[in-house]
This record gives C-alpha cells, structure tokens and sequence, in this order.
C-alpha cells in the first residue's frame, strides 16, 4: 500500500466517526444538545469495549482497564446500574483508548479478548462476576469467532473515545451512538473525564427548557 493512499484511509477513517454519531461532544466544544428521552430514562448501563479495537503492543490491557475504570465511574454516580457482559440493558458504552496516533500495532483474539472473573466496588456496593469477552451490542450470537492472537496494524482515533448506543435492540452497535465523547486521557483514572462528561449532559438534559423570548 502506498503512502498516499494509507493516508487517504485514515482521513476516511476519521471523517467516518464524526459523520455517523448524531451528537458529538469534545473537549473544546461549546454547543450542547438534549439527549433522547430513552437516555434519561434508563436504567441499567453495560460496558464494553470497542469490538474493532485491538490491544495496543506498548499497553496491552488499556482498553479492559479502561472499561473497568469506567465500570467503577458509573458505579460510583450511582444512576444506572451497571449489568455484566451478556445480560441486557438500556445503554450500552463502548470505549476505546487512543495512543496519540492514528495508526497503531495492535493484537487481537486469543486470552487478550477473554474477561475473567470481575470483583469490583465502591464504599457502598460490589459486583462479582464473569464474562465471555467482547460481545456487540445485546446481540451475543453476532460474537465473531475466535481467531486466536493475531497482529494488525488498526487505524482510528488519536484520543480516547467513548460512546452511548441505545440498548434493548437487536444490535445495539449496528445504530449510529446517541452521544460521543472524544478527548485525550478522557477515560484515564481517576479523573475519569468522559464519564463527568456525560453525566453533565444528562443534567443539562433534565433542567427545563426555557424557550427564547421574543423581541418587541
């Protein structure tokens, strides 16, 4: 593949993410939007991680790590209940760690993508359990196969992505997210920005519309 024309796929690549999510928050974004009705009243949120992102060679664990980061951030605000891989539930997140790059050397399938037993809580609660990997959406038979370890070179976004996709459906992920948020580190501990991010957006959402006065 020459130069040109793997740059070209990256510009596609990226341009892709912003066309296809109806609302799009970043960090220097001023605009804001009311998210859907569905959104503020779920009540059980399930996260995962992106089903096309590999581990990154120099950080093999960031992305589970950044789902378990995000796992314990929803159950510390406490308005969603945060379900295991496999069961249902209104929201699904999807996260995905950036390494600066648009292009980096990942590893796929094999143990990499296999969630053990998880134990995780706060002051108040804990949540013991088990999963069987990465799964989209609600839909558990569209789990490809394991192909075991493998290589690839993936192309995406430079920064942290996280993203809300509505639940209860064939195929959650098959559907553009309803909110995205892309930002550098947004998904690091213990800051834990996208996630503050969002439950921003919810509040704004809940607080009454006031409808703008006309002029005389």
């Amino acid at each position: 593949m020459s130069a040109r024309l793997a740059t070209l796929l990256v510009v596609a690549a990226v341009l892709s993410l912003s066309i296809n999510a109806p609302l799009l928050a970043k960090n220097k974004d001023k605009k804001k939007s009311a998210l859907p009705e569905y959104v503020l009243r779920a009540q059980t949120v399930r996260v995962i991680v992106a089903p096309d992102a590999g581990e990154p060679l120099d950080q093999p664990m960031a992305n589970s790590t950044a789902r378990d980061n995000v796992e314990k951030a929803f159950s510390e605000w406490g308005r969603y209940r945060v379900v295991m891989d496999g069961q249902q539930a209104d929201l699904v997140i999807s996260v995905r760690t950036g390494s600066g790059n648009m292009t980096r050397p990942t590893i796929k399938g094999g143990p990499i993508d296999q969630r053990g037993g998880v134990a995780q809580g706060t002051d108040s609660t804990i949540r013991i359990g088990g999963g069987a990997g990465r799964q989209r959406g609600n839909n558990p038979t569209m789990n490809p196969p394991n192909q075991g370890p493998h290589m690839s070179n993936e192309i995406g976004p430079s920064e942290d992505m996280f993203e809300v996709y509505r639940g209860g459906v064939y195929d959650s992920l098959d559907s553009p997210p309803v909110w995205r948020y892309i930002a550098k580190d947004c998904l690091r501990a213990p800051n834990m920005r996208a996630v503050d991010e969002f439950r921003k957006a919810v509040t704004d959402s809940e607080k009454p519309q006031i409808p703008p006065q006309k002029q005389p």
